[in-house]
């Protein structure tokens, strides 16, 4: 059986994120070292889990402490999904943030049903400046 324990404070490398997001099957520049390592830097709150010292899942998202917080990465090991590690990085995120501020994350089409699955409720009043 495996022990997933999960961490607040443990550093991560670029290399390390690069790793996980491409076993996760997240769309992420895996090969751009340097813009991963300023997603680490300028995280407001990241939360990983890992089974030893293999990182497995991570949840990164950028927040004011007071209203709102983006869900900026959800990334679990493909190896690993399906297990609730996915679902116990939201909790953790939400429990940090506390029930005043509101989660919110922009989904990839091919998660689209897995999100209201853990909580979330899709809504329609958005807007995107894509980045290019």
């Amino acid at each position: 059986m495996i022990t997933i324990h999960y961490e607040e404070s443990k550093k991560i490398t670029a290399e390390i994120l690069a790793d996980v997001f491409s076993k996760s099957g997240i769309r992420r520049p895996v090969e751009d070292l340097p813009r991963l390592q300023k997603m680490i830097d300028h995280a407001d709150i990241i939360i990983t889990a890992w089974d030893g010292e293999t990182l497995v899942g991570i949840a990164r998202a950028i927040t004011d402490f007071s209203y709102c917080c983006y869900l900026s990465d959800l990334a679990v090991d493909r190896d690993y999904q399906n297990q609730g590690i996915g679902k116990e990085l939201v909790r953790r995120i939400h429990e940090r943030l506390g029930e005043e501020i509101s989660l919110i994350l922009l989904a990839s089409p091919i998660a689209m049903d897995y999100y209201p699955k853990i909580g979330f409720h899709k809504i329609q009043n958005g807007y995107i400046i894509p980045r290019k």
